[in-house]
C-alpha cells in the first residue's frame, strides 16, 4: 500500500471517518490503533478466486458516492502506471456493487481474516449464518446467466415464430463482418508419452 494513502486514511480516522477496506492480503495499514487508526477495520478474504474488486464507496456530506478503479493502492500504481478510476452514476448499478460486492465482502464469515492492530491477520468468525463471498458472486453470476439464457430462449421463439408465420425463410445463423479476424483452434502437438 502507499505511504501516502496509508497516510491520509490515518487522518480521517483520527477526523472521526469510519472506514472499512477489503484486501486480497497484504496491508501495511494497522487498524486499531488508538489515536491513530481506531475507526479503520480491515478484512482480508482469502479464497478461490484472487482477483478482487476495487471499489470505493464514500458517504460525502450525506451524499453516496461510488467509484470503481483498476489499480490496487500501490506506489508503482499511483505513479508509474497509467491506471483509472470513475464513478457509478447509476442508482440501481451504485446500489448492485454495494449488495454483491461490499456487503458480501464484509459478511463473509468463511474466508476473511481480520487484521489487528499488531499486524497479525485473525479468522473472522462472527457465530452468524455461514456466509462465503466469492460462493454468493458465483451463485448471483449463476443465476443471472440462467435468466440471461431463458431471455434470449424467449426472444428467439418469438423471432423464429414470426419467421415461420410469415412463410418467409428462417434466417441464417449470424456471420462475423468480413475483415473481422476470428480466433483460430489451437493447433497444439500431442507428446509421445501423453
Amino acid at each position: 500500500m502507499d505511504i501516502d494513502a496509508i497516510k491520509a486514511l490515518y487522518r480521517a480516522s483520527q477526523a472521526g471517518v469510519k472506514i472499512d477496506l477489503i484486501v486480497r492480503g497484504i496491508c501495511c495499514l494497522r487498524p486499531g490503533i488508538k489515536g491513530v487508526s481506531e475507526n479503520i477495520r480491515v478484512r482480508a478474504i482469502v479464497d478461490r478466486f484472487l482477483e478482487h474488486s476495487r471499489v470505493l464507496e464514500f458517504c460525502n456530506d450525506g451524499k453516496n458516492e461510488m467509484y470503481v478503479s483498476s489499480a490496487d493502492w500501490m506506489p508503482r500504481n499511483f505513479h508509474r502506471r497509467i491506471e483509472l478510476m470513475f464513478p457509478i452514476l447509476d442508482e440501481q448499478m451504485r446500489q448492485r456493487v454495494h449488495d454483491e460486492l461490499l456487503v458480501a465482502g464484509l459478511t463473509d464469515n468463511q474466508k476473511a481474516w481480520t487484521l489487528r492492530s499488531d499486524g497479525t491477520y485473525e479468522r473472522h468468525r462472527d457465530g452468524k449464518e455461514p456466509t462465503r463471498s466469492q460462493l454468493r458472486a458465483m451463485e448471483v453470476a449463476r443465476a443471472r446467466q440462467k435468466n440471461a439464457d431463458a431471455q434470449a430462449t424467449r426472444v428467439g421463439r418469438v423471432v423464429f415464430a414470426q419467421v415461420e408465420a410469415s412463410g418467409a425463410r428462417t434466417p441464417a445463423p449470424p456471420m462475423a463482418p468480413k475483415g473481422l479476424p476470428l480466433a483460430k483452434p489451437s493447433k497444439r502437438k500431442r507428446r509421445r508419452d501423453e
